[in-house]
């Protein structure tokens, strides 16, 4: 096929990730060349010859061969090629190209996706080379790092995550593949229509994190108390004071004590001064890039993921999927941040760090596979998109931060009788802003700042009231907290917990920033939680998860994991299936009830008085807003995007009325919308 015997087949996850391997190793040449229409690298280093080539991601996939969507349980299933044309054109070009290699290497991402992901290409395409492949670990895409990548390979790397990682695919499809069939033959067999409902052994608990919280909140009783302030003057300057009790309970004993303190002066009692240390942040992991990419743009987990996989990718920052706040010694702090320096925007910063001793603060998660997330300290070679921008400078400067000095800060707490009253004052002065100073606008330290205050002064009370106030049920879950929650719960991976939390948005079981169960969530928890409480259980799942971790380190055999869920699930469906008539006539009336309040956008405000429903064109199959009083006369209709999912939003534009709606785009940023094309200020992007 290229004419070559004797070459090291490599094995890639993406094609860009292919063509940088294959331009660091090809010291002594690199060209690219099409074989079949697809592009492969051959590159040549120190007399040896390597055929760098890609796959898509996963080129193989889980399959029941059965495929027979009203049969449960199916626990016989098979490794297939992927359906899609392009990945088996991969496939056929990598088998040919196996037959003349002399030797293999998996050059995937080193962790269990990755490792499953070489590994199927490496059995079933190069017939049976895995064991007998070496193995290219690295953390970032930089030149360096992927030669001596590749001058340090070796052989028997990587079985562990390779075996953790078939055996979590295969469970995962086991379990979602059976309970979401039981779910959906119940409803099939009450109401003779097939309803695609999906449930799997992390989507479960994690749904019941939510419906569990929105029973909280339903069932919580405010209970009223009162907080008491006071507002004092000192040499022309004004403070807030708190009552000593943060929450009186009853209203008549907070009314005494405005009354007995209503125009009386305080005296200082007390002043206690203490100094107090702020250690700099740890490096990112990957479950903190996301909370705090979430709390400062408002960017969805798999967004974050989404975007830190293209810096990695274009060799700026390290591997993301990573659960470490730990950074070797080995990475060259200072050869980092000295280049990073080299961009204007950080060179003050830079220069500043590479005046001291280099010692990062470390947290104490770590990762067999990979450091914590850290910048290259190359310089992007593309204008990055103003989303990039954002979540690259944010990793840059925690990497700084992370070398800084502890934030230095006095607290000073006033202790002041007012006849017999004990009132606060709490002041705060930042002595020194350390680390801080390297992660703004990130970081933002707020002084409380006090007149001078001695024993025995006298202040003047200016006011004093008391404010009712009621005890709040705990906040929803946003989805950086849901992950978080998972992360804290030890279910699903780093890789995985996102992309749970989307599916469970896009399944239509959970809506919302601020995140509430729907009705047919709801539905699908208590159905789990009475017929199989064990698949909702959050220790069955952790156990699991638990015993993965085990397999990777090779504690554990992956047969005996899959005998022990396999005889779990298989009790589960036993019982549910006694019980799929009652199953089927709950759910099917809470999802007739969905499907319409899906499709409900908002009132038409044409007519006034019908509803704006999606509808799907039966001869084009393209999806529009047409109003519920077409048949009365009423002709209200719009375009819709015809990809991504849509979410109604109760809310209308503000210039034409017509209503306002999400479209998440899957892999993309959300946006809102009206619908109304003909809006006069669509065009100055001031539409909604």
């Amino acid at each position: 096929m290229l004419g070559l015997r004797n070459y090291y087949l490599t094995i890639c996850e993406k094609p860009d990730a292919a063509r940088k391997i294959a331009g660091a190793i090809g010291k002594d040449g690199f060209k690219k060349i099409m074989v079949d229409g697809t592009e492969v690298y051959l590159s040549k280093i120190n007399g040896r010859t390597f055929v760098v080539c890609y796959a898509l991601g996963h080129l193989y996939t889980l399959e029941d061969p059965a495929k027979n969507r009203h049969i449960y349980p199916v626990f016989k299933v098979e490794w297939v090629p992927v359906e899609k044309y392009r990945g088996k054109k991969i496939i056929e070009v990598i088998g040919k190209l196996a037959k003349n290699a002399s030797d293999f290497v998996n050059a995937c991402d080193f962790d269990q996706e990755g490792e499953v992901i070489g590994y199927n290409i490496l059995q079933y395409a190069c017939g049976d080379k895995y064991a007998k492949a070496y193995r290219a670990k690295f953390s970032t895409l930089t030149e360096e790092d992927l030669r001596n990548a590749f001058e340090t390979m070796k052989r028997e790397v990587g079985s562990g995550l390779a075996k953790a990682g078939r055996a979590r695919h295969l469970l995962d499809f086991i379990y979602g593949v059976n309970l979401s069939r039981a779910l959906a033959e119940s409803v099939y067999r009450y109401s003779k229509r097939f309803r695609n409902l999906t449930i799997g052994r992390v989507q479960g608990p994690t749904l019941s994190f939510v419906v569990g919280r929105e029973i909280e909140i339903a069932t919580h009783i405010p209970i009223p108390y009162w907080q008491i302030w006071a507002e004092f003057e000192k040499d022309g300057q004004k403070f807030n004071v708190g009552y000593e009790r943060q929450k009186v309970p009853k209203a008549e004993e907070a009314k005494e004590v405005v009354s007995r303190c209503k125009g009386k002066d305080g005296k200082v009692v007390d002043v206690k001064n203490e100094k107090t240390k702020q250690l700099p942040p740890t490096p990112f992991n990957l479950g903190d890039l996301q909370h705090e990419a979430y709390r400062l743009f408002r960017f969805s987990p798999s967004f974050t993921l989404s975007i830190a996989e293209r810096l990695y990718l274009d060799a700026l920052i390290s591997y993301p999927r990573t659960s470490s706040q730990k950074l070797p010694r080995s990475i060259d702090y200072r050869k980092i941040i000295g280049n990073l320096g080299r961009m204007g925007v950080y060179s003050n910063l830079s220069s500043n760090l590479l005046k001291g001793r280099l010692v990062p603060h470390e947290g104490r998660k770590d990762d067999p596979a990979h450091p914590a997330i850290y910048p290259t300290g190359e310089v992007p070679k593309r204008k990055l998109e103003s989303m990039e921008w954002k979540v690259y400078d944010l990793i840059v400067k925690r990497f700084f931060a992370a070398f800084g000095e502890p934030v230095i800060r006095e607290n000073i707490i006033v202790m002041i009788d007012v006849n017999n009253y004990s009132f606060i004052a709490n002041g705060r002065t930042t002595i020194d802003a350390g680390w801080t100073m390297y992660y703004k606008p990130y970081a933002d330290l707020k002084d409380v700042t006090l007149p001078a205050l001695k024993v025995n002064d006298v202040v003047k009370n200016l006011k004093i009231e008391s404010v009712e106030k009621h005890t709040l049920p705990p906040p929803r879950y946003n989805q950086a907290s849901l992950v978080e929650k998972m992360e804290r719960e030890q279910i699903g991976t780093k890789a995985t917990r996102a992309e749970i939390v989307r599916m469970l948005v896009e399944r239509g079981y959970i809506k919302g920033e601020s995140i509430e169960a729907t009705d047919l969530g709801f539905a699908v928890y208590e159905v789990m939680q009475q017929y199989m409480p064990e698949i909702v259980s959050t220790e069955l799942t952790r156990n699991m998860e638990k015993q993965l971790d085990d397999v990777e380190l090779e504690k554990l055999d992956d047969k005996s994991v899959i005998d022990n869920a396999v005889k779990v699930l298989t009790l589960s469906l036993e019982k549910f299936r006694q019980k799929e008539s009652e199953v089927g006539a709950m759910m099917n009336d809470v999802i007739a009830r969905t499907i319409l309040t899906q499709k409900q956008v908002g009132k038409c405000p044409l007519c006034n008085d019908g509803v704006l429903r999606i509808i799907r064109a039966k001869q084009s199959g393209k999806r529009f807003v047409g109003c519920s009083n077409y048949g009365n006369g009423c002709k209200a209709s719009m375009p819709l995007p015809q990809t991504g999912v849509i979410r109604t939003t109760k809310k209308v534009c503000s210039v034409c009325k017509w209503p306002v709606i999400v479209v998440k785009p899957r892999g993309r940023h959300v946006w809102k919308m009206c619908i109304n094309i003909h809006c006069q200020t669509k065009a100055k992007s001031k539409c909604p």
